[in-house]
């Protein structure tokens, strides 16, 4: 059973088709529904932001939400007949897992009055009186990050791994191999040489695919013809392990437009970096709420994809 049907994805701002995405939800929503005037609604910040898009499973946009360097929260949207579906939530949480990825002790919002209790239901605390933007109601709200690690409720032990710098990344990278039992999904947008090509992790790649009956290892590779011309260490064992790695590509344009990478095993665990270039992201042990909406995207794209052609005359 699908657990929701959307996906998200980081947006680039200089990127005309994202650009266009994220104007036309929040013309939508705040210029048309809300009547918020668009001199307003473009106020200049965007190009220094960090955007977030939902997509439904047809890569339509349906909701967005960004991060400004001034470490606030804000163009919050989400098309009217998607509300109430999880798709605010994800988009938040994903916003504020971005602010906690940057080491800040805290971010803010400008919240509409009426969903001044959506926001709380996350941890963001009402500050101040309530003020008038664009003609709509607000209060300022704000959610320390350093208390939310530290609730008087002891959270649930998720296994987090540390994954902002380039070494902890491949550290949970071989941390989260490890657990794998038989089965491993890997979201490859980006192939370097560093990634998946050190012996240790060919090891529990190797492993993994021989480990019996049910082993399977699905990766999706946007560009499997670099990594055969650069002789990457991953396609030469996938030649071999063929019956157990199985590689496919994207071919639909808003598949091929994701720029997210990640691993997901069988144990519960995962490593999610929202830019595949930046090796800064999130990665937990034991977090199957947290691996469920990723594993819906990748079996989403997975059914899509085709196999990789480049590689299939090698004989996979």
């Amino acid at each position: 059973m699908k657990l929701q049907d959307f996906h998200l994805e980081i947006a680039d701002w200089l990127r005309e088709d994202q650009r266009t995405a994220l104007l036309d939800l929040r013309e939508e929503v705040f210029i048309l529904e809300q009547g918020v005037p668009e001199q307003r609604e473009r106020d200049g910040l965007d190009t220094d932001c960090w955007h977030v898009l939902a997509r439904d499973d047809a890569g339509r946009p349906i909701g967005c939400g960004r991060l400004t360097p001034a470490r606030k929260i804000g163009r919050m949207a989400v098309l009217q007949e998607w509300r109430g579906r999880g798709v605010g939530v994800a988009l938040l949480r994903e916003l504020v897992a971005r602010a906690r990825t940057q080491g800040w002790p805290d971010v803010a919002l400008d919240a509409q009055v009426s969903a001044i209790g959506f926001y709380e239901r996350e941890g963001f605390v009402a500050q101040g009186e309530e003020f008038e933007d664009a003609g709509l109601a607000h209060r300022a709200m704000r959610l320390d990050l350093s208390a939310a690690a530290t609730d008087a409720e002891p959270p649930r032990d998720l296994g987090t791994l540390p994954a902002g710098t380039r070494g902890e990344t491949a550290d949970a990278r071989r941390q989260l191999l490890a657990d794998a039992r038989h089965q491993l999904c890997l979201y490859l947008p980006l192939l370097g040489h560093d990634s998946y090509a050190s012996a240790e992790e060919l090891a529990e790649l190797r492993r993994i695919a021989i480990s019996g009956r049910g082993a399977q290892i699905r990766i999706l590779l946007h560009d499997p013809a670099a990594a055969l011309r650069n002789d990457h260490r991953l396609v030469a064992l996938a030649q071999r392990l063929s019956s157990a790695i199985q590689i496919r590509t994207p071919v639909e344009e808003a598949d091929r437009a994701y720029i997210s990478a990640y691993l997901l095993n069988d144990a519960g665990g995962y490593l999610f970096l929202p830019e595949a270039d930046r090796a800064q992201g999130r990665a937990a042990r034991r977090d199957r709420a947290g691996l469920a909406p990723l594993q819906q995207h990748f079996d989403a794209v997975w059914e899509r994809a085709e196999p990789a052609s480049e590689l299939q005359a090698l004989g996979l």
